[in-house]
């Protein structure tokens, strides 16, 4: 019964794109937010369906999650400027062909630094960031592959993130990595949690796991020598075939770089072979 529920969802009224929205007409709002087990709250998500999905019901999609919906596919509703995930998407479809189901999931707002946080750290607070990637892990991914027509394996699915969420999402590539194989790292913010190369060094990924780095030359302090330090480690963890780092020189911190790198990360991350 639960399952029937779901898989009509897609077919309901969908709620109103906030006034003034930018995002394409295959971005959609899910009507209820999802509990969050053991953090006592509940997240928004947001999707953006492949240009095809209508069109060719016996097609099954890739899935791509990915942190901070509200800054995906809308000016309306970012607050630093958005990735315009919808727009490379589309482009992605008609260039090559590539098509995959975006599922955006909101930040926290004030709960962002603490559910992004993989260990307890001075300056984010309390870390919630296991029980947050387990609400993806074990809530928000069987929901989403049981309401829409996904490819769930490991080797379909993916984890972009940006800043704190390159973090978060480096973190699922320890913790998770049963449930997804490839993983879009923008600008981690390795600073935040210096564990994470001990437990890199001492961890045995699965060869097929498809990792891209990305850092600007311009993002100050650490982030660029810390992103270096990382790839050297996953390095000789993975292929070289699955490991890749790209550096922008001049990139800063900020949306509108994540939003230049995006076409490659993708076509990068689900490259044949």
């Amino acid at each position: 019964m639960q399952r029937r529920l779901l898989l009509t969802l897609p077919l309901l009224p969908w709620p109103a794109l906030a006034a003034g929205s930018t995002a394409l007409p295959n971005v959609r709002v899910l009507p209820e937010p999802l509990p969050m087990p053991g953090l006592g709250r509940s997240r928004t998500l947001r999707l953006c369906l492949p240009p095809s999905y209508e069109r060719e019901p016996q097609r099954r999609y890739p899935v791509v999650y990915m942190h901070d919906g509200q800054n995906l596919f809308d000016t309306a509703t970012s607050y630093a400027g958005e990735w315009g995930v919808d727009e490379t998407c589309a482009a992605l479809a008609q260039e090559s062909g590539f098509e995959a189901l975006v599922v955006g999931i909101d930040n926290g707002g004030p709960h962002r630094n603490t559910e992004m946080a993989p260990y307890d750290h001075a300056e984010l607070g309390r870390a919630e960031g296991p029980a947050y990637l387990d609400f993806i892990a074990r809530t928000v991914k069987p929901f989403i592959d049981a309401g829409w027509r996904t490819r769930p394996g490991r080797e379909h699915t993916a984890l972009i993130g940006s800043s704190l969420g390159g973090l978060i999402s480096h973190a699922a590539l320890l913790w998770h990595g049963g449930v997804f194989g490839r993983y879009g790292l923008f600008s981690p913010s390795y600073w935040a949690a210096p564990q994470l190369f001990d437990a890199t060094a001492a961890a045995r990924l699965p060869a097929d796991t498809q990792v891209h780095l990305y850092a600007g030359g311009r993002e100050g302090g650490s982030m660029l020598p810390l992103a270096e330090r990382m790839h050297a480690l996953l390095a000789r963890q993975l292929p070289p075939a699955r490991l890749s780092l790209h550096v922008a020189p001049e990139a800063g911190h900020n949306e509108a770089a994540w939003r230049a790198e995006l076409p490659a990360a993708l076509k990068t991350l689900f490259r044949p072979g």
